[in-house]
């Protein structure tokens, strides 16, 4: 069958074993083609061909509810049902989305680019089924990294407690974007390798079904007899039927699970064992999670086409000036949540495994957790990406900030990120950081600032101190011999000043900066005089050069690349009325909208933040 063809899941349902095992290559070899030109989330999405096959064939989506945990595994759930043909445009600019998305299709019936949300969303789901008196099966499909994570936890807890009827897959690759951490990894590992339980259980049960009378006592001895033979129970203690470990490669042990689950009243969970990667050797051979999300590669070699640029990765500049200073203090440690490839603590992890913790995909403990170090005198550094500190903002609150705490949180990929979208942009950060009291938030102009902000951080002890960076790489060179300053907390500096100038435009970010540059370098041919503040410290604010700002140049611009309501451009407003000023002052940032994937620069200019639409917004401002 020609995957062109497929429009629907229900064109697979006839398909025998051996013809879906050929439409497998098919699918294999199709998305090493494809993500080689647009990137993506390929090893997940090769580990699971076969169990979305599975799961299309003997569940009939959209009626049945396929819910994707982090919706990156969910490319051949894409193509089967119907969007092969637009392939060629994933993750591009208003192209196929990365993710499920719900106006892209019908089948696509939960949202998700955060990991362990699916059983939360499925038992909502689920319980609607129930009490409008429908019936369809809810399938929600989760990792062994993301059922971990806190959320899922507790909607186990619940499913298992109300015998909710639905169907639980447990893709289980031994790792999420790095390899998986913690006490329920494993427990996996044990479960993976002990196949004993089931196969008693079923051979008990096959007995009890030709002697009725014995079974109460047999249920007894088969519940004690259970503990010896399999090395954890812990989703039947929860009060789910646990069936596997299964091949996740087998459609008829696929068959076999799903078609039992079917028939079982109350919730039921198929633990999947599957190969990340499997079919391109590259993939397969990751073990750092390197393939798990990526750009472009050559497929003969496996090598990443990486863009040229001149200086390090924000994240390495920041992780090395960080493992600098752990070096010689050992109060200093770092934490992640799952992401020590994605936010460069490999390094650190090797050379100070004792000062370095990877929680596993738990947000809201490492920030709690990071403030229990420090309350007893560490300097503990959360590195995380602004998109997932929005998970733990009640921690970061209550925890961190209320109790003024010495936390420095490294918010990685703040600003816009691109090809993975609206569910990872990083542009609700400051709202949400902004509001907190105690909290000091700062964002380096270069590489250079960035180690002067790091040793600010370090030497902070006032309370919480958050740093963002950037995705990608620095347009700056880090200096070998360069020694670090420590920064006046709230200050700001002149990037670009002029005796006479007309505007002043009040920005942050290497980016940003160099955007305002050529704004002022645009209106220069209209003698118009722009004088340019970096405004590093976001939280405080320069107040002495707000007093400068607002006597020199009536007209005031603030562009940023965050949500404007809640971001610099609101504080600076706020100090304009506060102080009951007559300054003009324009706001450019991103409106009350989420923004989709695609190229940083096109998505910008439709917001419209490029130099050309910043000097032709001054000039109007001007003439008005």
């Amino acid at each position: 069958m020609e995957l062109q063809k497929i429009n629907s899941p229900k064109m697979i349902k006839q398909l025998t074993n051996k013809e879906l095992e050929i439409l497998a290559k098919d699918i294999r070899k199709f998305l090493i083609e494809t993500c080689a030109v647009t990137g993506g989330h390929i090893g997940a999405n090769l580990g699971v061909v076969e169990l979305t096959l599975a799961l299309h064939k003997h569940f009939d989506s959209p009626t049945d509810k396929l819910l994707f945990d982090v919706g990156h595994q969910a490319y051949i759930h894409k193509i089967l049902t119907g969007r092969s043909d637009a392939f060629h445009s994933l993750r591009q600019y208003k192209g196929l989305c990365g993710f499920p998305k719900r106006n892209e299709s019908e089948h696509d019936v939960w949202e998700a680019g955060h990991s362990s949300t699916s059983l939360s969303g499925a038992m909502g789901m689920a319980k609607a089924r129930d009490i409008m008196g429908e019936n369809y099966h809810v399938v929600p499909i989760i990792g062994d990294g993301a059922i971990t994570g806190g959320m899922a936890l507790e909607a186990l807890n619940h499913i298992g407690h109300d015998q909710t009827n639905m169907t639980i897959i447990l893709n289980d690759n031994e790792m999420s974007i790095a390899p998986n951490v913690g006490a329920m990894h494993n427990m996996f590992t044990r479960l993976r390798t002990n196949a004993h339980y089931n196969r008693f259980k079923n051979d008990v049960d096959g007995v009890l079904s030709q002697f009725p009378m014995m079974r109460k006592t047999a249920d007894r001895m088969k519940d004690s007899v259970k503990y010896f033979v399999m090395d954890g129970i812990f989703f039947e203690e929860l009060g789910l039927q646990y069936i596997g470990p299964i091949d996740g490669h087998s459609f008829e042990e696929l068959e076999e699970a799903i078609e039992l689950s079917k028939k079982t009243k109350g919730p039921s969970i198929i633990h999947v064992i599957t190969k990340k990667g499997k079919g391109f050797k590259h993939a397969e051979d990751d073990m750092i999670g390197t393939w798990h999300g990526l750009g472009p590669y050559k497929i003969e070699t496996g090598e990443v086409i990486k863009s040229e640029s001149v200086g390090k990765s924000w994240g390495s500049i920041i992780s090395d000036e960080l493992l600098k200073y752990a070096s010689e203090d050992r109060r200093i440690v770092a934490i992640t949540p799952a992401m020590p490839v994605g936010s460069k603590l490999t390094k650190f992890q090797q050379e100070l495994p004792d000062q370095f913790f990877d929680v596993g995909i738990a947000e809201q403990h490492a920030i709690t957790m990071a403030a229990g170090l420090a309350a007893v005198g560490m300097k503990p550094f959360v590195a995380i990406y602004s998109t997932f500190l929005q998970r733990a903002y009640d921690q970061l609150l209550h925890d961190v900030d209320r109790m003024k705490l010495n936390v420095i949180v490294g918010i990685d990929r703040a600003g816009l990120v691109g090809a993975d979208g609206e569910t990872h942009q990083g542009v609700f950060d400051i709202s949400i950081v902004a509001g907190l009291p105690n909290t000091v938030i700062m964002m380096p102009k270069d590489a250079f600032e960035a180690q002067d902000l790091m040793k600010t951080a370090i030497e902070y002890n006032e309370g919480p101190i958050a740093i963002r960076y950037p995705r990608g790489n620095s347009l700056t060179s880090v200096a070998q011999d360069y020694v670090p300053s420590r920064v006046e907390i709230g200050t700001w500096d002149y990037i670009v000043e002029d005796v006479n100038s007309d505007v002043t435009i009040i920005t942050y970010s290497e980016s940003m900066i160099h955007m305002a540059i050529e704004v002022s370098q645009l209106l220069k041919q209209d003698n118009i005089s722009i004088d340019i503040v970096n405004a590093r410290f976001i939280k405080p604010i320069d107040k002495t050069m707000m007093q400068t700002i607002t006597r020199k140049t009536k007209n005031i611009v603030v562009i940023e690349e965050v949500i404007k309501h809640g971001g610099l451009g609101s504080i600076v407003a706020n100090y304009i009325v506060d102080h009951r000023l007559s300054n003009v002052l324009d706001r450019i940032g991103i409106d009350d909208v989420y923004i989709e994937h695609g190229d940083v620069p096109k998505l910008l200019s439709d917001i419209g933040i490029s130099s050309e639409q910043i000097a032709a917004q001054i000039k109007k401002m001007m003439n008005d």
